[in-house]
């Protein structure tokens, strides 16, 4: 283990996730740094032609959400 973090170990849960959403906050600033591997281009080129062949196969984001807060996450 990186000695240099060794501290990030013995913060709070609660100040674990703060300085979770602060990396994600700062690698969001520049998101043209972020690698998106081919597999990962392939299969968003998949979605979308499934998409295009029918655009009402799948759930409007209300939807999902609502889904979520009822606990039916596969439904």
């Amino acid at each position: 283990m990186n000695t240099e973090f060794t501290q990030v170990f013995e913060l709070t849960l609660s100040e674990k996730l703060l300085l979770l959403e602060d990396l994600w906050d700062s690698i969001a600033q520049t998101p043209e740094q972020v690698p998106v591997l081919d597999w990962q281009k392939e299969e968003l080129d998949k979605r979308k032609a499934t998409y295009l062949l029918n655009p009402n196969s799948g759930s409007s984001w209300e939807a999902v959400k609502q889904r979520i807060r009822n606990g039916q996450y596969g439904a």
